[in-house]
């Protein structure tokens, strides 16, 4: 694949609509815990095979980490910083909106050492780096919208408990509150079958108390998500006359520093705004240890650290962080997802396979072909 590249659906693989497994079974009414890339690609796909689909997401927007943070000077992608194209499928669905994502020169991707040198030679890139536009949030927001505008989106809702349907055996049903009001609560029922779009740790934690899923509680046990501390730099005052970018010459970078593992000049990405821009990543094992510490303690020791490796010693015009408790795969379930059929309960997400957003939607996509 090249930086040149466009998204083409190959005439061989058959979308979510064409798939032969779709008419096999009745309609069914089916729930869907969480708004990220898995649970979108999981809902978009039931609701094409005729399902009657509900998504149900504890934050105000969706996307999980594929989220933006948004500020005068611009945007940052807080969460994931960029994507590759590696399964058919997966090109086939971006070729529906081709202007939504573009290649990034993150290509040219720099690893360092502590000091903030050159590690190892780069080699020539294998395959592009995608972002979408304006920020990573878009593709995800594209591909909620109509189930927004059908009602199939629960934003804001958060499932605090997954248990048998009271009224109608054989069935579920889901306990949930307002994010911003845990006094509002409400029930949803009549489930057929509930699918946990979510963290390892999160799915594990719904699925426990029931009594039914001890093969999905066993085989999430060893599933290993580490934590990250992200932090967000703008330098304003590189918008003076004469002066477009402050420091190092590369976009992004793969950082050895013990406080660092990921640095990228978010003006860098097409469609941003061309104002001095970072993001800054701590290193997992950094995160965990620091898990705990407040955001001022946090944004000193990364700015610290981001001024060591990239020489820029100026003070930012705007600092914010973010702290994501599952943020990176450390160890993987080994395939797509879990499915029981007998009890009507699934798991999906990214760490099935990876901790790549591809990973995530072929997690989704399949686990939605098995139960459609």
């Amino acid at each position: 694949m090249t930086a040149t590249r466009t998204f083409r659906p190959p005439a061989s693989t058959p979308t979510a609509a064409q798939h032969p497994r779709r008419a096999r079974h009745r309609p069914q009414t089916i729930a869907i815990i969480g708004a990220g890339i898995a649970g979108l690609a999981c809902a978009r796909t039931l609701v094409q095979a005729g399902h009657q689909v509900k998504v149900f997401e504890q934050g105000s927007t969706v996307g999980g980490r594929m989220a933006v943070h948004m500020t005068s000077h611009g945007s940052f992608d807080a969460g994931a910083q960029y994507f590759t194209v590696r399964d058919p499928r997966f090109e086939q669905v971006l070729a529906l909106d081709p202007q939504l994502c573009r290649p990034w020169s993150a290509t040219t991707i720099r690893v360092l050492d502590s000091a903030g040198r050159v590690a190892s030679a780069v080699p020539p890139p294998r395959e592009s780096h995608w972002v979408a536009t304006p920020h990573m949030q878009s593709l995800p927001e594209a591909w909620a919208k109509p189930l927004i505008a059908a009602g199939r989106v629960h934003l804001q809702c958060r499932v605090t408990a997954l248990e048998r349907d009271r009224l109608e055996a054989g069935r579920w049903q889901l306990q949930t509150e307002d994010s911003l009001d845990p006094s509002q609560q409400t029930v949803h029922a009549g489930f057929d079958a509930v699918l946990l779009a979510l963290p390892a740790p999160q799915a594990r934690a719904l699925l426990a108390p029931t009594g039914l899923a001890d093969l999905h509680c066993q085989a999430l046990e060893d599933i290993d998500i580490a934590p990250c501390w992200t932090l967000h730099l703008t330098f304003a005052q590189a918008q003076q006359p004469g002066l477009t970018t402050l420091g190092p010459h590369w976009n992004a970078a793969r950082s050895t520093h013990h406080r660092i593992a990921w640095l990228a000049r978010e003006s860098s990405k097409p469609g941003r705004s061309s104002t001095e821009r970072w993001t800054v990543q701590a290193s997992p094992a950094w995160s965990q240890e620091h898990r705990n510490d407040d955001a001022p303690r946090i944004q000193a020791k990364l700015q610290k650290a981001f001024a060591e490796i990239t020489g820029i010693h100026a003070t930012p015009s705007h600092v914010s962080s973010r702290f994501w408790p599952y943020a990176q795969t450390m160890s993987t379930l080994g395939h797509a997802f879990l499915w029981n059929p007998k009890t009507g309960l699934g798991v999906c997400g990214d760490w099935c396979l990876g901790a790549r957003v591809e990973d995530a939607f072929v997690s989704g996509l399949e686990l939605a072909l098995k139960v459609a």
